[in-house]
């Protein structure tokens, strides 16, 4: 019995690239218009996981080779999330990833669609050599100062991987120098073409996230469930009205005229 097109469609979106070559072949003289259009969805997107399986591939590679340059194979990547937030901590991961576990969607973490980005991470967690998120509170932001306090959380990251007995040979870092190890390598936009650094990306995003909707809790009113601290309209108001918290940077908040009632 010849197969309805529904039936066919539901063949198509499930079949990898060696079935999707036999069903085409044997749909070569049905000239259904709904055949035809889902044999082009289909191959549309077996074309689109091709390529992202070359982009996720050429990361990989891409940290590999610098580590090979300088004689080694274990990669510590580092990223940090939360920079520019005038509330809540700064947050680094770093990961040293398995490289015979490969973890499909890596990418910057702005780039990963924000219900995708839990999986990956529990993915990341779950599949690493070692992984670690650091923080750094928001007074010792306004302390400190952000250098300091980015040299302060990716160092705190780097020893407690390695005291986790991880020997690591190179440690690549997004964006410009921080001095912090001789093993240091930089990578401009790294979060999208290191592996490592992008696993650190989504780690601690998904952490800082979830940590800022548990500081909603907390304190109610500003948004933090859906702003995570950042300025947005509605939380430069609520500071206006409310005052700061003690998750604000004052340094930041410098056009607060209110003191916290906190």
């Amino acid at each position: 019995m010849d197969l309805t097109v529904p039936e066919i469609r539901q063949k198509l979106q499930t079949a990898d690239a060696a079935e999707f070559a036999v069903l085409e072949r044997s749909l070569v003289a049905d000239t259904r218009k709904g055949v035809r259009q889902a044999i082009e969805v289909a191959r549309r997107r077996l074309a689109a996981e091709r390529e992202e399986e070359a982009r996720l591939a050429g990361m990989y590679a891409f940290e590999r080779e610098l580590a090979a340059e300088r004689g080694g194979s274990v990669v510590l990547g580092l990223d940090e999330v939360g920079r520019g937030p005038l509330a809540g901590p700064l947050a680094v991961g770093g990961v040293v990833l398995d490289p015979q576990v490969p973890i499909a969607g890596l990418n910057d973490s702005k780039q990963v669609r924000p219900e995708d980005r839990e999986r990956i991470a529990a993915e990341v967690r779950a599949g690493a050599v070692a992984w670690t998120v650091q923080y750094v509170q928001p007074d010792e932001i306004d302390r400190l100062g952000m250098t300091a306090a980015l040299r302060q959380a990716f160092s705190a990251a780097i020893a407690e991987v390695e005291a986790a007995g991880v020997a690591v040979d190179v440690v690549l870092l997004d964006g410009n120098p921080l001095h912090l190890d001789e093993r240091e390598v930089n990578v401009v936009k790294g979060d999208g073409k290191c592996a490592s650094i992008a696993a650190s990306s989504l780690v601690a995003k998904v952490a800082r996230d979830n940590l800022m909707v548990e500081y909603a809790q907390l304190y109610p009113g500003y948004g933090f469930e859906s702003n995570k601290g950042y300025g947005s309209e509605g939380h430069m108001e609520a500071i206006r009205e409310k005052g700061l918290t003690p998750l604000h940077r004052r340094s930041f908040c410098s056009f607060a005229a209110q003191e916290t009632l906190f």
